[in-house]
């Protein structure tokens, strides 16, 4: 049956494949987006884009929601050390608004979780896991939130948690930019890869259909937190700097560098969801066209 469902972040990059898998589903789709991140170039036809910010979602949005994709949320780890304040704005206050908005639609409430919560690994000061970094403790600190919001009022949600996602359109520059698209722009015009000491922190990078095949299953049929959309394979970064080729840099250790491991997915499995796809596959293609 045809839906309408609002993603916030629908302009970046998991959101924009999202609105455009769930619109050739045939449902109605509305993407909120404050542009922090997210381009209008990645707008897809047949999707209704509304600017502005999660904060303002009660203003900005008059129309009957079924389910919300909640991926509208400052997304760096590294970056959030140097801007806590727009971490505080866009993913608390935000969040929370996104949050009444749902109790008072009574729709449900998909949210795109971090992983970096689950992480047993120590970063170089001992911090570990959601305290690690302000963009960190506030994933975690939501994902809280959202659980409390179900026992106290009954919310209908689903919670995700995203790990390492690549794939078409990811971004490469800057202080927002993502390891397998960086280390691909290094490759394609033969720049050396700057990897942080020691370079054998371990990620398991998730290919973004995969991801958002995923999120979708959960909306349909997922209930409640722990759905972890993981890939079956780690590689440490000097592993995927070795896979694209070329020079390396090594850069001095900084405070964030830790290691993380594949999640459990047999939540996200139980509901049919596989990995179908493989990130040595994707390195390759890119090698060869």
């Amino acid at each position: 049956m045809k839906k309408t469902i609002l993603v916030t972040g629908g302009a970046g990059f998991v959101g924009t494949q999202l609105c455009k898998t769930l619109r050739n589903m045939g449902n109605n789709v509305i993407s909120l987006d404050n542009y922090f991140v997210g381009k209008k170039e990645n707008h897809i036809e047949g999707v209704r884009y509304v600017e502005g910010h999660t904060k303002n979602i009660n203003f900005l949005i008059m129309e009957k929601i079924n389910i919300i994709y909640h991926l509208g949320e400052y997304s760096r780890v590294h970056a959030s050390m140097e801007e806590p304040e727009i971490v505080w704005d866009m993913n608390i206050l935000g969040t929370i608004e996104v949050l009444e908005f749902c109790r008072k639609q009574n729709c449900k409430l998909v949210y795109a979780a971090s992983s970096t919560k689950l992480s047993i690994s120590e970063a170089n000061d001992g911090t570990m896991g959601k305290d690690l970094t302000p963009y960190t403790w506030a994933k975690a600190t939501n994902s809280d939130l959202i659980n409390n919001y179900g026992k106290w009022f009954g919310l209908d949600y689903a919670i995700v948690y995203f790990y390492n996602v690549y794939g078409e359109g990811e971004r490469a520059w800057g202080n927002y930019g993502t390891v397998i698209a960086t280390f691909k722009e290094n490759f394609l015009n033969k720049h050396p890869h700057k990897v942080n000491s020691p370079g054998t922190q371990t990620r398991a990078f998730t290919h973004v259909q995969d991801t958002v095949d995923a999120i979708i299953l959960v909306g349909e049929h997922g209930e409640g937190d722990g759905y972890n959309i993981s890939s079956s394979e780690v590689f440490s970064i000097l592993e995927i700097a070795e896979m694209f080729g070329g020079e390396m840099e090594m850069m001095p250790q900084t405070k964030m560098s830790r290691s993380s491991t594949n999640g459990d997915t047999s939540k996200i499995s139980d509901l049919g969801w596989i990995q179908k796809r493989k990130l040595k596959v994707y390195i390759e293609e890119i090698k060869n066209n």
